[in-house]
């Protein structure tokens, strides 16, 4: 088994375990599962591309895309552009100018699986069409992420309405956002089966997650059909006619 293979499985289990944690213990324990959770997956994706890129490219990558991740997030959480007007709450430690590390980490989490969904969808020569798949894969995931983060208490938005409390434009925002990092990155040379893989995996545990465990069924069957869309045209890409 591949070295990020094994960050996988302790992703899976990490997650298996947080609502596990939850019914045990309270919902105290949240931040401390969700950053577990989230740091195997980061150190997934980032083996994954380490075979590829080498370890600058990675370091840089990951370097560049934390700054510019939590740079949109302070200026949106600041001045409300250009996601809307929100507040991250305290949950979520340790914070810099009142945004969450975890955050940044998120974003590297899954971006580059955006950017492999794209890549093999649309390929990387014509790079405006690149970067909009890669935004529109990646914003499907927020279709899960933002319901479920608010109903745990985790940033509150001024406006609580649109999409099941989540204000529209915050997916422009999203979209924007996620543009712009994928232009200052210019990533190619993706490692398609581990990332697409990491990108399914994650669709399903949130599908599973939010309809089962959490209560929120409508996010749930909205981002099991945004995020099932791009994984299935992806995993048709890369396994032809097995598919």
């Amino acid at each position: 088994m591949p070295v990020y293979g094994y960050f996988v499985i302790l992703w899976i289990l990490s997650m298996i375990a947080l609502p596990i944690a939850n019914w045990t213990t309270g919902d105290t324990i949240l931040p401390l599962m969700v950053t577990i959770a989230a740091l195997f997956q980061v150190g997934a994706v980032a083996l994954a591309l380490l075979e590829s890129w080498g370890s600058k490219r990675l370091a840089m990558t990951a370097v560049g895309v934390g700054i510019l991740a939590w740079l949109v997030e302070w200026v949106g959480s600041t001045t409300g552009f250009p996601f809307g007007s929100y507040d991250y709450s305290a949950r979520l430690q340790p914070q810099l100018g009142h945004v969450p590390i975890l955050i940044p980490l998120a974003w590297f989490m899954m971006l580059p699986c955006a950017w492999s969904v794209a890549s093999l969808l649309v390929g990387t020569r014509n790079r405006l069409v690149f970067i909009m798949v890669s935004a529109l894969a990646f914003t499907a995931w927020d279709l899960y992420l933002d319901p479920q983060m608010v109903n745990w208490g985790f940033w509150v938005w001024e406006h609580p309405d649109g999409y099941f409390g989540i204000p529209w434009v915050n997916f422009l925002g999203w979209l924007l956002a996620s543009s712009l990092i994928t232009f200052v990155v210019k990533p190619d040379n993706l490692p398609h089966g581990p990332l697409v893989l990491i990108y399914g995996i994650t669709w399903i545990l949130q599908a599973i997650g939010l309809g089962i465990f959490w209560g929120l069924v409508g996010p749930a069957l909205v981002g099991f059909g945004a995020m099932g869309f791009f994984l299935a045209l992806a995993a048709r890409k890369l396994y032809g006619e097995y598919v």
